[in-house]
């Protein structure tokens, strides 16, 4: 995984105001903090931001981020954005050392096309997007794929299958299910049989009405 170059700069104040001002100036107001140093509060800018999260490496891609020249190896570990138009509102910076293993979550995506499960109208539903791995900085996949090609109504296909690269592991349980396929389900609703019962009903009741209306006129 190729690492991306990043540039940070210390001394910002600290509150909502100032941030507000960062990001009107089009930068981010971030922390970076881990390896046993001090969390340093900084600003980045939001272009080169953007172009470093957009690699195909995407929140796990390795970043030298450059703060005040002080270079460290680092990683996203949380990115809060305004939960209308999407803005990065404040980004957290994970110091990495290039020979430990940290934790991260990776993308599940699915691929091939299981032609037994769609000719019998069933679904292949996705129930697993990401799987948190442990792996060193540099081992870290962009994603991890799962063949879907062979499966039929009623497989499932689970974490324990997924072929993860070396020097990859999980944690989750290998028998959780990551894909099903399963039989659609198609409900039929009694349209025509309840509206018959209505007008029958409405039919039945209409005698009735009549003699109380008798009924009346005779009183």
């Amino acid at each position: 995984m190729a690492e991306i170059n990043l540039k940070a700069t210390t001394g910002r104040e600290l509150g909502s105001g100032p941030s507000k001002r960062i990001r009107a100036a089009g930068n981010v107001p971030g922390v970076v903090y881990g390896l046993d140093a001090d969390p340093i509060p900084v600003t980045v800018e939001w272009r080169p931001l953007r172009e470093a999260l957009t690699t195909e490496a995407g929140l796990n891609a390795l970043i030298d981020l450059d703060v005040d020249g002080d270079v460290s190896l680092t990683v996203v570990k949380d990115l809060q954005r305004h939960p209308i138009r999407g803005d990065v509102l404040h980004i957290d910076f994970l110091r990495v050392s290039a020979d430990a293993e940290i934790t991260v979550d990776v993308p599940i995506v699915l691929e091939g096309e299981a032609k037994a499960v769609l000719s019998e109208n069933g679904t292949v539903d996705q129930l697993l997007y990401a799987l948190s791995i442990n792996a060193k900085p540099a081992d870290i996949p962009n994603e991890l794929t799962v063949d879907v090609s062979d499966m039929e109504i009623g497989d499932s296909i689970l974490v324990g299958a997924i072929d993860l690269p070396s020097g990859v592991s999980t944690d989750v349980d290998p028998e959780e299910s990551v894909v099903a396929a399963n039989q659609a389900i198609v409900e039929e609703l009694p349209e025509a049989e309840g509206e018959g019962e209505g007008d029958a009903e409405g039919e039945g009741d209409a005698p009735a009405a009549e003699a109380e209306g008798e009924g009346d006129a005779e009183g």
